[in-house]
């Protein structure tokens, strides 16, 4: 149902304030959050001043954004066309500041930074000193780090919700610029219950692990072309490490993770490697800026910190 209002409200819509800018980034918190409780902690303040908040959005707007009661949180039909158009404005605002910025030679605002799971475990990446170097360079720019899954990163970059992504090079995108990082190595797994823990591997062959369940990402990665290509059988999917890793200790699948996460989990017994001078794969993984519009001068000097930070290994791959 939505909430009346009058002329002169309506007119009031064409007027865009610093506080309709911060009433519309509550709201982004409360969607993404799932509710204003859950936004409390994220935005660091009350409930009541969240729903307040969200309670002048919506006369403001005169729309009816969202709906809480017993079922539950949810965005209401036109609630969900303002989110995604307040993703838009909210990128569009952080860009034209950037612009700024670079008018003034000076780097500030905030950097959204995109990285792929269960890289700090691997010695090879060299993200942290990266980071070291970076504020050095840029101490007035805010980073904002996130993990998130391949495809989300790519969206990300496109659209500029993110300006740089660390991520496996798996197909190239004409939108996107590519350098090369560090590599990590995939073996294969087998949890503590599965028949195959434990026992003599050796004659095991490709052609012999197709009689197994498999356990695999569920979208286009290095993880889904090798087992396309061995013709693995997927009986179960997972869209991150921490899935695939919970899916092989369940003792039904075998599936493929990082060496150095799951490091821990064989030493404390609960995973063994399967045959891994035979079963793995190796990953390069890359930073990632979208060719244009030119990213902001502060994900660029990022960009160099990385290669700067991993010795400068790699370079343009498109």
């Amino acid at each position: 149902m939505q909430v009346k209002t009058s002329q002169r409200e309506r007119a009031l819509l064409g007027q865009l304030s610093d506080m309709d800018l911060r009433l519309l980034q509550v709201f982004k918190s409360v969607a993404e959050c799932g509710g204003l409780s859950a936004a409390e902690l994220e935005l660091n303040i009350g409930t009541s001043t969240v729903s307040r908040h969200m309670k002048d959005l919506e006369t403001r707007l005169g729309l009816t954004l969202c709906r809480r009661g017993r079922a539950g949180f949810a965005l209401t039909p036109e609630g969900q066309r303002v989110y995604d158009e307040t993703l838009r404005l909210l990128s569009a605002v952080d860009a034209f500041r950037s612009s700024i910025d670079d008018i003034h030679r000076r780097m500030g605002g905030r950097l959204e930074v995109a990285v792929f799971d269960k890289t700090a475990s691997n010695p090879a990446a060299r993200i942290g000193a990266a980071i070291a170097l970076f504020s050095e360079q840029a101490p007035d720019v805010s980073l904002q780090m996130h993990v998130a899954a391949i495809p989300a990163i790519e969206r990300g970059l496109i659209d500029g919700s993110f300006h740089i992504g660390i991520i496996p090079a798996h197909r190239t995108s004409q939108s996107l610029v590519y350098a090369n990082l560090f590599t990590e190595t995939m073996l294969l797994y087998c949890g503590a219950r599965h028949p195959l823990f434990g026992q003599d591997h050796a004659g095991l062959d490709w052609d012999g692990l197709r009689a197994w369940q498999f356990a695999g990402l569920g979208y286009h990665s290095p993880n889904m072309e090798l087992s396309h290509g061995a013709r693995l059988p997927r009986k179960a999917t997972g869209f991150d490490q921490e899935s695939i890793a919970t899916l092989i200790l369940s003792g039904r699948y075998l599936g493929f993770l990082p060496d150095h996460y799951a490091e821990a989990f064989v030493r404390q017994g609960q995973m063994q490697a399967v045959q891994p001078a035979r079963f793995f794969y190796r990953c390069q993984f890359v930073s990632v800026l979208r060719r244009s519009p030119q990213p902001p001068r502060a994900a660029q000097a990022f960009a160099q910190c990385l290669l700067q930070a991993h010795g400068e290994g790699g370079g343009s791959l498109r």
